[in-house]
């Protein structure tokens, strides 16, 4: 496994290192002991599987008293992801990184702790898999509207995107609970 970085320091692409042949490949996707030598994890104590179809974005979500650090993988489909930095201390407040994850790069996202996270889905379909370091905990839970003009998140689609209610109704993020 490499780390590629992304537009935030603390937001990090995990590219593992597949083997291929004519049978198909083999890839490590989770290695507790690699990871942690890249500062990634901690202890993952839940696994999220989730399927959408094409333009449902989803986000951009996070918890407060319990915050989860995601590490994020598709195994089929397309999505664009994305994490921004709500942690009101960092130096990078407010911004936002976006990578295409997909069956085909086979990339993971790691979106640690203090940081919004969503995607949309670009394939017909997408079924995404996620590790969190914290359960979830619907009290605790918050998001921020997908389409924020403080953000600026370019998400690639034209048009509007499928939304959850609950998404469809999230505040702007100068409205939003963060951390300090």
């Amino acid at each position: 496994m490499k780390l590629i970085p992304t537009a935030l320091p603390d937001v990090m692409i995990v590219a593992p290192t597949v083997f291929e042949d004519d049978r198909g490949f083999f890839l490590e996707s989770y290695n507790k002991r690699v990871l942690a030598g890249y500062g990634i994890g901690g202890e993952f104590v839940q696994d999220n599987h989730s399927r959408s179809i094409r333009n449902v974005l989803r986000g951009l979500h996070y918890q407060i008293g319990q915050p989860q650090g995601k590490l994020v993988r598709v195994i089929s489909g397309e999505i664009f992801d994305v994490a921004v930095d709500i942690r009101r201390s960092s130096a990078y407040f407010g911004q936002w990184a976006g990578v295409r994850l997909s069956d085909e790069n086979r990339h993971l996202l790691w979106v640690p702790e203090g940081f919004a996270h969503g995607y949309l889905v670009l394939s017909e379909c997408a079924e995404v898999l996620y590790k969190t370091t914290d359960y979830y905990a619907p009290p605790e839970e918050r998001a921020i509207t997908w389409n924020d003009a403080d953000l600026g998140i370019d998400w690639p689609i034209s048009g509007a995107p499928i939304l959850s209610g609950k998404d469809a109704a999230a505040p702007a993020f100068a409205h939003a609970q963060l951390f300090a």
